[in-house]
C-alpha cells in the first residue's frame, strides 16, 4: 500500500490535550453503558483482518468486527467530555502507518501483533488525560493487537498459530482515526467516529 501524502508530516504537532473542563478526579463512576475506544483502520487492512477473524473466531461468539482496542471501558456518563478530548487529539494528529509483524499465541486464541510508535503515543496521551476514569485493565502495559481467534481449546489455537506463523508476511496498514463504541452486553454500537487531520 502506498503511503498517503499527509503521512510525510510529523504525527503529532507538539501539542498536548488539556482535560475538558467537566473532568474532575472526584466525579463518581456511575457505571452507565461503558464506552470502548478503537483505532480506525484503513479499509484494506480492516478487510484482511476481519476475514481472518470470521474464518477462525467461534461464530456464535463473533459479535464484533476485527479491531485494535485502545481502551476497554470508559465511563458512559462522560461521553461528552471523552468526545471533546478525541476531537482535540484528532485535530492535532495525522494518519500514521503501523505494521502487523507476526501472529501471537495466547493460550486459548491467536492475535496479530500491532507495532506503531504513533499508536503508543496516542494511547499514552489519552491515558494521561483520562487517568481518573481508567479501570485496572486499561492501566496495564499497552500491547496493541488484533484478536482473530479466542475462547477455543489450546490445541486448536496452537494449530492456527503455527499455520499462520509459518506463512506470515508482515503487513503495513494505516491508522485513519479513532472509533468510539457503546458496549451493548455483547455487540458494540458505534457512537462517534473521529478522523485524523489530513
Amino acid at each position: 500500500m502506498k503511503a498517503k501524502p499527509c503521512c510525510a508530516e510529523p504525527f503529532l504537532r507538539g501539542s498536548s490535550i488539556a482535560p475538558h473542563p467537566s473532568i474532575h478526579p472526584l466525579i463518581p463512576l456511575l457505571m452507565t453503558t461503558p464506552l470502548i475506544l478503537t483505532l480506525k483502520l484503513d479499509q484494506a487492512t480492516f478487510e484482511r483482518a476481519n476475514t481472518l477473524r470470521q474464518q477462525h473466531f467461534p461464530p456464535e461468539r463473533n459479535v464484533v468486527p476485527a479491531h485494535v482496542i485502545l481502551f476497554h471501558h470508559l465511563p458512559g456518563e462522560q461521553e461528552s467530555a471523552i468526545c471533546h478530548s478525541l476531537k482535540t487529539l484528532c485535530a492535532q494528529s495525522e494518519p500514521f502507518s503501523f505494521s502487523l509483524p507476526s501472529p501471537q499465541f495466547f493460550g486459548n486464541g491467536v492475535a496479530i501483533k500491532v507495532n506503531s510508535p504513533e499508536l503508543m503515543q496516542v494511547h499514552k496521551t489519552l491515558a494521561t488525560t483520562w487517568d481518573a476514569w481508567l479501570i485496572p485493565q486499561d492501566r496495564q502495559g499497552y500491547r496493541p493487537h488484533i484478536t482473530i481467534q479466542n475462547k477455543v481449546d489450546s490445541k486448536t489455537a496452537r494449530q492456527l498459530y503455527e499455520e499462520l506463523e509459518a506463512q506470515w508476511q508482515s503487513i503495513t496498514g494505516w491508522g485513519e482515526g479513532l472509533l468510539l463504541w457503546r458496549y451493548q452486553k455483547g455487540p458494540w454500537e458505534l457512537a462517534r467516529e473521529f478522523c485524523f487531520a489530513q
